[in-house]
């Protein structure tokens, strides 16, 4: 389907949608020492298809309620640009959202990556604006006013634990770079990030340092030679996991000196792909401490003609524990919540 001809049905489904609120579980926190629980997620596109249904009052997270209740920090890659504004580039594929989406994000998120090839589709008065838009609420990292800020990492220290996450991109159009004094997104330069990676623990003294990489092959099951020389160069710099996306697809797993590879977690919320591949994805769960990765897993969900994501609690995913040597395939333990809620919550507890 062309895109306007797509752009056109989206505002007929969005003018018949009925939309309605269900019950999610959810149960007080038991205390943990010196852990904390994170939570990646893959492409998030609120453009098309999630961008109608958003507008509705629906929300597009609603089914990974309970896995997000039961973290301490959830991360995604925001593959749009949220803006009212901007110029549109010339190229096959530009995402904007209205600025109506940010509490249902901050609902869900505490930080996003905009290190990918969207950040900059209409321009860098949409990417300022995105960036004011944000600012007070869900920190962004990966992409900022120029390219010191790009390639700043999020620190957050939760439990005791001090962690530094940051985003690059390696997937064209190269005009979407942070320049010294431009803005854009950080470049996945390999002095910078090994530098960065250095720096994240040296300078910012961080316990867990994560590199979220927005790279590899589009629809490539695997991850390609580059990706994975440059995943291990990461972690003999100091990186405590690698985790990619971009590919919109799964690409695999690996254990590299006791330090997980995530290659791609293929989408998350998107709509608009034929290939069955592409509309199954992975949640990632990581438990860490002061030393780094303890255990983590990853929930598998299918992905629905709208783009709306759902768990499929039966299908295995890759998954490992401290001092394996190889990634197992297993199914993961659902969220231990009880206690039913309404899901119109406006955050989840403990954030």
């Amino acid at each position: 389907m062309h895109l306007s001809s797509r752009r056109r049905f989206v505002a007929c489904f969005a003018a018949l949608l009925v939309c309605s609120t269900a019950l999610a579980e959810i149960a007080p926190r038991p205390p943990r020492a010196e852990t904390v629980r994170l939570v990646f997620t893959g492409d998030i596109m609120l453009d098309m298809f999630p961008g109608a249904t958003l507008s509705q009052g629906v929300d597009p997270f609603a089914h990974y309620a309970d896995v997000f209740r039961e973290a301490d920090l959830v991360v995604g890659n925001l593959e749009c640009v949220v803006t009212t504004g901007g110029r549109q580039f010339r190229k096959p594929y530009t995402f904007r959202v209205h600025p109506r989406a940010i509490p249902v994000l901050d609902r869900w998120f505490d930080a996003f990556s905009i290190a990918n090839n969207h950040t900059g589709d209409f321009g860098d008065e949409a990417l300022l604006e995105e960036l004011e838009l944000f600012a007070g609420k869900i920190p962004l990292f990966g992409g900022g006013r120029n390219l010191a800020e790009a390639r700043k990492p999020w620190l957050v220290e939760r439990n005791g634990v001090r962690i530094a996450i940051l985003g690059y991109n390696e997937f064209i159009p190269k005009e979407f770079a942070a320049g010294e004094n431009d803005p854009g997104v950080a470049w996945g330069v390999d002095e910078h990030v090994l530098a960065d990676l250095r720096a994240a623990r040296e300078i910012h003294k961080a316990d867990v340092v994560i590199p979220f990489m927005h790279w590899g092959s589009e629809y490539e099951p695997q991850a390609d030679d580059r990706q994975k020389q440059f995943a291990r160069a990461m972690i003999d710099a100091g990186a405590s996991a690698v985790i990619g996306a971009h590919a919109h697809v799964t690409q695999g797993a690996e254990i590299y000196n006791d330090r997980p590879i995530i290659y791609s977690l293929g989408n998350f919320v998107f709509d608009g792909f034929e290939e069955p591949e592409a509309n199954v994805g992975w949640v990632l769960r990581l438990t860490i401490d002061r030393q780094g990765i303890v255990n983590w897993d990853t929930v598998v969900h299918d992905i629905n003609f709208i783009g709306t994501p759902t768990p499929n609690w039966s299908a295995t995913g890759p998954a490992a524990k401290r001092g394996d040597s190889t990634v197992t395939q297993r199914v993961p333990d659902r969220p231990n919540l009880t206690k039913k809620v309404d899901s119109s919550t406006p955050d989840r507890p403990g954030r």
